[in-house]
Order: structure tokens, then C-alpha cells, then sequence
């Protein structure tokens, strides 16, 4: 449990900071400074080592490299609730995992019924309102949730682990393809020499770390080559990485390296993603703008979908006896969390880059209006709910 409230903490805190980070972004690129702004984010950066080289805008590494970081970060944490953490407790697992399915199908079908009967709808971003912003629904859960139940916590970081762990999944059925067969091979390879490491390693344990790192850079490197989803190789890297100690009395070193990564990824990477992939510009829009099926599709999908899935499904699970209430929790609470789930930020706006990857800039800028416009309505709506929830309490 200790390890849960540590992670709430800094979830909350981070929240504020890519808050600010989005913020400044749409703020700037909408300034008489704007060019600056955009002239950095396209900005191109030849990497070379070796016969190894690449050369992307800043925007692109920051989605395919920096990111990696964040996801291998996720990967650590999935593993851990699998193995010790929530997930590995069948009775308390039941609600947000089924919670979570109903969070993501839902969406998705809103999406999909939107741009599937309006003209100029495209049905290529199901995908984006499947996803829940973890810092920002737990940054505002701590804003408006002091003295609502430890339960409730847990249950949305529960849920949205799960959440996370859809989308990775989503990112390497649809978002992978045209991959070299030979680059996979050696990736596979790498990723058997992660898992094996522990064992290579067995009298030198504080050396995993260094290991693990190179590896990491590896498969990374490689992965970008082949046309893998840096963010699925990433994840994979991590399930590999052992939960044992170094030494007796020590915690493991998955934990360690999830500490380590977890404050410049929660504070730096996710928050400098969020500056680079927000700003957009409102020249151009017009009233019709907020009309556009994409924009509908994704802001409509977090903010009506995610409540209707999460709390639709959880009440039926309850109702049910498949599931149980969280402790000390009753619906009016549950459903303001169901509604927190609807900030979709992070992971939507990556979704959306991929799903709309090398597309015209209105159909990115309507993408990245109804992810900001559905998780501001989900996180207001969440917590005035919350909020008179805590006082009837």
C-alpha cells in the first residue's frame, strides 16, 4: 500500500505540471510568437552512431523515443500490479478491470457511431477515446477527493493501469505494421538476453541495471528500424526486467528502476510530450469547427462513453454479485471517478498521432481539440461530483 500512496502522490503532483505544459503550448501557438513554437516542434535532428542513423523533427523523437521511456515505465508498473500490486488480488481486481473494459469499448463504439453517420467522419480514430490520463485524473482526484475512501484511489489507479495496458495492446495490433522480419528476429534475441540476465548475472546483481539499459537502448534502436512500435517494444523490455532483490532486505530491482524513472518521466518526459504534441492553432477555426465528426467523435467518446462504460459496466458487475463496491465507497463517488476516467490526455493525444500520423494538419488540430475539450468536461464534471459527494459523505 505504501508504494500505491507514493505513486498517487507523485501522479497528482505531475498532473499540475503537464497541466501547465499543455497550457503553455496551445497559449504560445496561438501568440504572435507562434512561428517559433511550430519552427521547434518540426524542427529536424540527424542522430548517428555507427552505420546507425536517423532523422526526425523533435515532435517525432519525442513520440518514438522519449515515449519509449514513459511506456517502459508503464510496462514496469503493469508487471509489478500483475505479479504483487491490485491486479495480483482476485477480489479486488474484478470491479476496475471490468470497469476498465466497458471504459475503453464504449468509447470506442461512440466514436465509431459518430464518424460512421456524419459526412466527413473517418474512422480511423476509434482509438483515441479508449484511453485514460492517469496523472491528470489523479491530480484532479486530489484536489477534490480528501476524505472520500483510500479505496476509490486505488480503484482509478487500478483501472487505469488496465487502461494503459489496452492501449498497448491496441498500439501493437494496429499501430505496427510493415516491420522487417530480420530486425524482429534480433529484437526477440535481445529481449530472451533481458529475461535471461538475472541468471548471467547471479554474482554480480548490481550490474542488471547497467545491462538492462543497454539492452533497453538496443531494442529500442532496432525497433525503430524495423517499423516496430517503439512504444510495444518498450513495454515487452520491461516485463523482462527481474522482481528480484539484489540482496536480501533490499526491494527489487523492478521497483528500483520504477523509482528511479518514475519522477524525470512523470515530471520531465510526459510533460514535455504534453508541450510538443498540444499546441495547436485556432486560425482557420471556425463554429463549423466543433462540428467536425473527429472532434466530435473523441471529445463525445471521453466525456459521455467513458462514464457510460466505466459506471455502466461497474454498476452491472455490483448489481451482479460479480464484483464489489469499492470499500467504504457508495455510487454517487464511483460515479465521479467513472467520470474522472473521461481525461483521456496523454495517451489520447499519442493515439491520435498515430492513428492520424502524416495527416493534414485540420484533421490533427480537430483531434487534439476534442481531447482537450473531453477531458476538461470529464475532469470538471468529476469533480463537482466528487466534491458534493465528499460533503454528503
Amino acid at each position: 500500500m505504501k508504494f500505491t500512496l507514493d505513486f498517487l502522490k507523485t501522479e497528482a503532483g505531475a498532473g499540475f505540471v503537464l497541466g501547465l505544459a499543455a497550457l503553455i503550448a496551445v497559449v504560445w501557438a496561438n501568440s504572435p510568437w507562434a512561428a517559433i513554437y511550430f519552427d521547434f516542434i518540426n524542427h529536424h535532428v540527424p542522430v548517428m552512431v555507427g552505420g546507425w542513423a536517423e532523422d526526425k523533427s523533435i515532435l517525432k523523437w519525442t513520440k518514438e523515443g522519449l515515449m519509449a521511456v514513459f511506456f517502459f515505465v508503464v510496462g514496469l508498473e503493469i508487471k509489478y500490479e500483475i505479479f504483487r500490486g491490485e491486479l495480483s488480488n482476485p477480489r479486488k481486481l474484478a470491479l476496475p478491470v471490468l470497469g476498465a473494459i466497458g471504459g475503453m469499448a464504449v468509447p470506442a463504439l461512440v466514436y465509431v457511431a459518430i464518424n460512421g453517420a456524419l459526412p466527413g467522419g473517418d474512422l480511423r480514430g476509434w482509438s483515441i477515446p479508449m484511453a485514460t490520463d492517469i496523472a491528470f485524473a489523479l491530480a484532479v482526484f486530489a484536489v477534490v477527493g480528501k476524505g472520500l475512501p483510500d479505496a476509490l484511489r486505488v480503484f482509478l489507479l487500478t483501472l487505469a493501469i488496465v487502461d494503459d495496458l489496452g492501449a498497448v495492446m491496441v498500439i501493437g495490433m494496429f499501430y505496427s505494421t510493415g516491420f522487417k522480419f530480420g530486425l524482429l528476429v534480433w529484437i526477440m534475441g535481445l529481449l530472451l538476453s533481458m529475461g535471461l540476465a538475472k541468471f548471467a548475472l547471479r554474482k554480480y546483481p548490481r550490474g542488471l541495471k547497467s545491462l538492462y539499459t543497454v539492452l533497453f537502448i538496443a531494442i529500442w534502436a532496432l525497433s525503430l528500424k524495423a517499423g516496430l512500435s517503439t512504444s510495444l517494444s518498450a513495454v515487452a523490455a520491461a516485463f523482462m526486467v527481474t522482481l528480484d532483490a539484489p540482496a536480501r532486505g533490499e526491494e527489487s530491482l523492478l521497483k528500483s528502476i520504477m523509482h528511479d524513472l518514475h519522477t524525470p518521466v512523470a515530471y520531465g518526459i510526459v510533460p514535455f510530450f504534453a508541450f510538443v504534441a498540444s499546441g495547436f492553432s485556432f486560425s482557420g477555426m471556425s463554429f463549423a469547427s466543433l462540428l467536425d465528426p473527429k472532434m466530435l467523435g473523441v471529445a463525445l467518446g471521453l466525456f459521455l462513453g467513458k462514464q457510460l462504460g466505466v459506471f455502466g459496466i461497474a454498476w452491472l458487475s455490483i448489481k451482479s454479485g460479480l464484483a464489489r463496491i469499492p470499500e467504504g465507497g457508495n455510487f454517487v463517488q464511483l460515479y465521479g471517478v467513472s467520470l474522472l476516467c473521461g481525461i483521456g490526455f496523454t495517451m489520447s493525444l499519442f493515439l491520435g498521432a498515430l492513428a492520424f500520423a502524416d495527416h493534414a494538419e485540420s484533421a490533427q488540430n480537430a483531434i487534439k481539440l476534442g481531447v482537450i475539450t473531453g477531458s476538461l468536461l470529464s475532469g470538471c464534471a468529476g469533480a463537482i461530483v466528487l466534491s458534493r459527494a465528499r460533503r454528503i459523505s
